[in-house]
C-alpha cells in the first residue's frame, strides 16, 4: 500500500524558515509529478508548488521567490523549503503525488496526512 508521510512542520516566527519533507513508501513503480498544497482554516486547499519527475517546477504567485520545491527520485521524497515566512502562511501543508503502484497499470493521486505550520511572533 502506498503512503505519503509529511514531516517538518511546526512554529516559526515571521521572516523565519521551515523545511517540510514528504516521503512516499510502499510498492511503487513510478512517481510522476509531486506537489505541495496548503489549507488555511475556513479556506480551500491551495496548490503552492509542483515538481515533475524531470525536475521542472512551478509556483503559486503567493510563494514565488520565498518557497523552493525539490525532490530526490532515489529516495522518493519531495521537500518544500519555506523562507521569509508570513503569518498568512499559517496552514496545514499537504504533499500530493501522482503514483503508479505495483498492483495497477493506472497512475493515481495520493495525499499525505498533512502537517501544521504556524507562523507567529
Amino acid at each position: 500500500q502506498v503512503q505519503l508521510v509529511e514531516s517538518g512542520g511546526g512554529l516559526a516566527q515571521p521572516g523565519g524558515s521551515l523545511r517540510l519533507s514528504c516521503k512516499a513508501s510502499g510498492s511503487i513503480v513510478t512517481i510522476a509529478t509531486m506537489r505541495w498544497y496548503h489549507q488555511a482554516p475556513g479556506k480551500q486547499r491551495e496548490l503552492l508548488a509542483t515538481i515533475t519527475s524531470g525536475g521542472g517546477t512551478t509556483y503559486a504567485d503567493s510563494v514565488k521567490g520565498r518557497f523552493t520545491i525539490s525532490r530526490d527520485n532515489n529516495k522518493n521524497t519531495v521537500d518544500l523549503q519555506m523562507n521569509s515566512l508570513k503569518p498568512e502562511d499559517t496552514a496545514v501543508y499537504y504533499c500530493n503525488a501522482d503514483i503508479r503502484p505495483t498492483d495497477s497499470f493506472l497512475t493515481r493521486q495520493y495525499w499525505g496526512q498533512g502537517t501544521q505550520v504556524t507562523v507567529s511572533s
